[in-house]
């Protein structure tokens, strides 16, 4: 079965239908060399149309600035550069016909009928630090009962990248990947979570610090891409 990656980033996405037993094409407007499989430097959405007959299922991450509690907050006045891709993306793949999600952030106008979590899949450090990264998707099929999150109480790290617990060796606590340090400066200036800590925390060993930040654990997608291949298989 083959899938394509809409606005593909570095592949977290990608990974997961992989490992699901997909083969995938990934498509995004920005070069990516660390795109673990076969890759296209484009439009997605002029690729969608140009070409997404030839695919078995469609996954699309359209950008998602816009709707980002963070920029909301911190660059209001720059929302006018993310444009809101979001309707565009759905009005192609609906006409298209074929199996699609559509992923975004919490607060994106998806129809709501998954909200995955690091902590379903019990991502984390090596240090115990959970990986709270909800998300949100859009299928145009129907998908088994996922589980409840598992945050942990005690000592928690912002999910936004909040501050480091001084001994996170010993005490659980929640890594946050949104910005290149993983988290809040300490105060002898040296980031809370190194970048190999959130590679661990989210499954990806081949992304870079920012590139991470932009990133879905490919445990959300090989889920979700299971689930597809049942849906697939009994059409």
């Amino acid at each position: 079965m083959k899938l394509l990656d809409l606005f593909c980033g570095a592949g977290g996405a990608a990974m997961g239908y992989h490992r699901a037993g997909f083969e995938v094409v990934g498509v995004d407007i920005k070069p990516q060399p660390n795109y673990p499989f076969e890759f296209v430097q484009g439009d997605a959405l002029e690729y969608l149309i140009d070409h997404g007959e030839e695919f078995d299922a469609i996954h699309a991450s359209p950008p998602c600035q816009v709707h980002s509690a963070m920029t909301k907050g911190r660059w209001q006045d720059r929302l006018e550069d993310h444009p809101d891709l979001v309707d565009a993306t759905r009005q192609i793949l609906l006409a298209l016909g074929k199996p699609f999600i559509i992923e975004n952030v919490v607060g994106s106008p998806l129809r709501i009928d998954l909200m995955l979590c690091g902590t379903m899949f019990g991502l984390q450090t090596k240090f115990g630090s959970q990986l709270r990264r909800h998300r949100l998707f859009e299928c145009s099929f129907l998908v088994g009962l996922t589980p409840a999150c598992q945050h942990k109480k005690g000592s928690v790290i912002g999910v936004y990248g909040g501050g480091q617990h001084p001994d996170r060796k010993k005490m659980p606590a929640t890594i946050g990947v949104y910005s290149n340090s993983g988290g809040s400066s300490k105060r002898d200036g040296t980031s809370g979570f190194s970048t190999q800590d959130r590679r661990d925390a989210m499954d990806i060993q081949w992304m870079t610090g920012k590139e991470l930040s932009q990133a879905i654990p490919p445990a959300y997608t090989e889920y979700i891409g299971k689930e597809l291949l049942k849906h697939i298989n009994t059409k």
